[in-house]
């Protein structure tokens, strides 16, 4: 059974940079698709970005050129890099898994992690 776990949430100010990772147990992250997935207050879940088992990433539009998604297979922990940070990036982050990343970026995912709450004040 895949199991994640977050860290490295909380408040940042505006304009500052925060660092998420999730360790993943149960399985490899060789074999999967590793995602991020946020919710904002009164949004729907968003992708924020996929990395796919061969290292391939994508990121949504809404953060591209201030994320980097990378992972450490050594570790089974992939990471989330968040520069720039602007209020509208408030939100739980998610870490998720899926056997294969879908053709789009998405949110749908197998299995999730509980959650990290990124807070950016301005």
């Amino acid at each position: 059974q895949v199991q994640l776990v977050e860290s490295g949430g909380g408040t940042v100010q505006a304009g500052g940079s925060v660092r998420l990772a999730c360790e993943m147990s149960g399985d490899t992250m060789t074999r999967l698709c590793m995602g991020w997935v946020r919710q904002g207050p009164g949004k729907v879940r968003e992708g924020v970005g996929d990395i796919e088992s061969d290292g391939r990433v994508r990121y949504a539009d809404s953060v591209k050129g201030r994320v980097t998604i990378s992972k450490d297979n050594t570790k089974n922990t992939v990471y989330l890099q968040m520069n720039n940070l602007n209020p509208e990036d408030t939100g739980l982050y998610y870490c998720a898994a899926r056997w294969r990343c879908r053709p789009r970026l998405t949110a749908d995912f197998n299995w999730w992690g509980q959650g990290t709450q990124v807070t950016v004040s301005s």
